[in-house]
């Protein structure tokens, strides 16, 4: 693939990986993204996942015609970008490697007994690095989403080289497109993609977008998924402003319930059918013990009000809602309206231990009347939760 006459692409497609990074359902496939720029010296765009290391390998042998690399950038020390460095390395023994200083610190935690001694260039913000016709211009981008992260601009032909930053998941072979050329649905993978991996780190991603403000960028070269060009890449930068600022992407509201017997479950599509005749845009209703929990947590983010319906358990809150509150505060969940519905036989705890979870993350709105059931919801149980979802829509 060209991104360029003079920049190309030699990633790979995995289509038999089940999950990714060991919890994230894929099933299009993910992609490993790596790409050359030939110059009067030549610069390795990162390597692939160890996964489809023949790949790459010959892709970047293709690629070269029998030159020899000068330079290999890594932008990102993580295993499925960096996994076939010291390969590399003993490839080419006069090639040299490009890195913050703190990826060469992860170095030797990956590549135990593999020596990089006098073929290290570190390199940090603003720092340049010359080719001939292209120039390298380094922009750092820590915990986005690890510390040692840098992003590269090549200002000739105004690429942004992103690291993990607007990736998504799935194969680039399995990618659809409209009439105009344009991806038919970026924004759904690539949002369950960033809150889920990046979704923790909203300032930091802040902190680049700012930097990249500042850029003539006609392409953005991501290490996973489509590259993007044109309108994908306006809407990209668009969304990931709204995305890391925590704000609602759509008005609507996210039911999700955790269920045991199924008391519960009835009782969270009652909610639903409440919210809808008091005027909610759009209810999604999801089952934490059967759906995808990366895709409910997207939700989560997406719009701006929730309900939490779960059942008690152990004198506590049955597990998958545990979970699932446990998940968004560690990605840094806020700016969001809650309601909550627990449901308990003889002892309802689920409350408790929900708004516990809840009051521990920043801005988070959590309002009254909590509903309480007692094992299945009855005709009296309704007029509560029709106050519940006013004053949650209120």
């Amino acid at each position: 693939m060209e991104i360029s006459s003079k920049i190309r692409y030699i990633g790979a497609d995995d289509l038999s990986i089940d999950l990714f990074e060991s919890q994230y359902v894929v099933p299009e496939g993910m992609s490993y993204n790596s790409y050359v720029i030939l110059d009067d010296k030549i610069a390795v765009m990162d390597t692939a996942d160890a996964r489809v290391a023949a790949q790459w390998k010959q892709q970047l042998a293709d690629t070269l015609s029998g030159r020899t690399p000068d330079y290999l950038v890594c932008h990102h020390m993580e295993p499925d970008h960096a996994a076939l460095i010291a390969e590399a390395m003993a490839l080419w023994p006069g090639m040299t490697l490009v890195c913050s200083a703190a990826a060469a610190k992860m170095l030797p935690n990956f590549f135990d007994g593999a020596s990089f001694e006098g073929r290290l260039q570190l390199v940090k913000e603003g720092d340049v690095l010359e080719l001939g016709n292209h120039t390298l211009h380094f922009v750092a981008a820590p915990m986005v989403h690890w510390p040692e992260v840098m992003m590269s601009y090549e200002s000739a032909e105004h690429v942004l080289f992103a690291a993990d930053g607007f990736g998504k998941f799935g194969a680039i072979a399995k990618e659809e497109y409209n009439a105009d050329g344009t991806l038919a649905d970026w924004a759904c993978e690539a949002r369950r993609y960033y809150f889920n991996i990046c979704g923790k780190y909203g300032a930091q991603v802040q902190n680049v977008l700012k930097k990249a403000a500042a850029l003539q960028i006609d392409t953005i070269c991501p290490l996973h998924g489509p590259v993007l060009r044109g309108q994908d890449l306006a809407e990209a930068l668009r969304l990931y402003d709204i995305w890391s600022r925590y704000e609602a992407e759509n008005e609507g509201v996210l039911v999700a319930f955790a269920s045991i017997h199924g008391g519960t479950k009835a009782a969270a599509e009652k909610v639903a059918e409440v919210l809808r005749s008091q005027g909610a845009p759009k209810v999604v209703v999801s089952d934490l013990s059967r759906d995808d929990m990366a895709e409910v947590i997207e939700d989560a983010f997406r719009y701006p009000r929730l309900v939490c319906c779960a059942a008690s358990y152990d004198a506590n809150v049955f597990p998958p809602m545990y979970d699932f509150l446990h998940h968004l505060l560690i990605k840094g969940f806020q700016k969001r309206r809650v309601a909550l519905l627990e449901n308990g036989s003889w002892a309802p705890s689920a409350g408790k231990t929900m708004r516990g979870l809840l009051e521990q993350m920043k801005d988070i709105t959590i309002v009254d009347p909590m509903v309480t059931i007692r094992s299945r919801m009855k005709e009296g149980d309704i007029p509560a939760i029709e106050e519940m979802c006013r004053a949650l829509l209120a």
